[in-house]
């Protein structure tokens, strides 16, 4: 069979991914769909085809798929709801009878042109990395249910490789990712979060190496919390809600108070996700930001990084209220604290959160240079 690619299939190491194996040169030749344009799903990761007459959509033909090829390539299109139909494409040899993946009418708006360049530039490594985890289901769970799964598995991608791009080569002792070795990755929980059991070995400080170990990691996303804080006002913005941790910890008040916080999408800035959590948890826009911290707040049992911010911002005339997302089943109390008692309560251990206890030590540090400067 021979399958038209025209979007981020043309992607070399994507396309490698969700085959499962290497790609010759000789499998894949340019070709182009006459009387379509490739444009952008609006608002998405991927491109779509459009009815164009005159123009032309630039792709690939894949030639000398196997059944295992295409129920691969199938699997990874069509939990999007991507449908195969035959097309006649213009190949270096002339016409060609092949098909191609089309979106279901109004499923997604169309955009602007589709710039396979540009996807690579800022999505190239993370959908990569997130086809890995996706083709790792099949067979075991169905393309719907995956793609129900595919923002947060972006997002886990995303995090992937904002650690890769963003922690030091080596740790405080001169130890490197390449001194762990890896034998096996499993997934015996997936959903919202995963949990991965790794089957892995490392070297040992005094250059051994450990036994065969499995360690299971709940695997979330990376997150942004921030801290809103008035100087003029010397006031704090904090929120209360029902934890599901402490209540299955036996918490007799699964209710905490905390900063705002929520994950950090693919294709988005922690900062962009502390302003987009404060507006859709407390209705609130934030000024500047200042970084409190950048770390894990559990290492040995998950991977989820925390990037911690105090928000300069107008806290006049709130007095508290509800906030949250109905579509994301939150059901968000705010409170507005004068900043000495809030400091008071870290002081005398009634904040039971340690990100907002963190938050509560950094502003002790620096309240005075905030006041004098607002």
């Amino acid at each position: 069979m021979m399958i038209f690619v025209f979007g981020t299939l043309r992607h070399r190491p994507l396309l490698e991914v969700v085959l499962g194996r290497t790609v010759e040169a000789a499998e894949m030749a340019s070709a182009y769909l006459p009387d379509f344009e490739t444009v952008w799903a609006r608002g998405q990761a991927f491109p779509l085809l459009r009815a164009a007459p005159g123009q032309q959509a630039e792709g690939l033909i894949l030639s000398g798929l196997g059944e295992q090829d295409v129920a691969r390539l199938s699997f990874y299109e069509e939990g999007f709801g991507y449908r195969l139909s035959p097309v006649t494409v213009i190949c270096e040899t002339g016409p060609c009878e092949a098909r191609a993946w089309f979106a279901p009418r109004g499923q997604w708006q169309p955009g602007p042109p589709f710039d396979l360049d540009a996807w690579v530039a800022r999505w190239g490594v993370i959908n990569t990395h997130a086809a890995a985890e996706v083709m790792g289901y099949h067979g075991h769970r169905s393309a719907r249910q995956v793609a129900a799964m595919y923002p947060m598995i972006q997002a886990r991608a995303s995090s992937f490789v904002a650690a890769q791009a963003g922690s030091p080569r080596a740790s405080f002792s001169g130890m490197r990712r390449a001194d762990v070795r890896l034998d096996a990755l499993k997934r015996p929980y997936a959903d919202f979060f995963t949990v991965e059991e790794y089957h892995l070995s490392y070297r040992h400080f005094d250059g051994g190496q450990s036994p065969h170990l499995k360690r299971a990691v709940f695997v979330p996303t990376d997150a942004a919390l921030v801290l809103p804080y008035d100087p003029v006002r010397d006031r704090v913005l904090v929120i209360e809600q029902f934890r599901v941790g402490p209540y299955a910890r036996g918490d007799c008040a699964p209710w905490t108070l905390e900063p705002i916080a929520g994950r950090v999408d693919a294709g988005e800035t922690p900062e962009q996700a502390a302003r987009r959590e404060a507006q859709e948890e407390a209705g609130l826009y934030l000024d500047s930001l200042e970084v409190i911290s950048r770390g894990y707040p559990t290492p040995g049992t998950s991977s989820e990084f925390y990037h911690i911010f105090l928000a300069l911002t107008d806290l006049g005339g709130l007095t508290g209220g509800q906030g949250g997302l109905d579509s994301e089943a939150e059901d968000i109390r705010i409170h507005i604290l004068p900043a000495p008692r809030f400091l008071e309560m870290a002081g005398d251990g009634e904040l039971n959160v340690a990100p907002l206890v963190l938050c509560a030590h950094w502003l002790a540090r620096h309240r005075d240079r905030l006041r004098a400067a607002s």
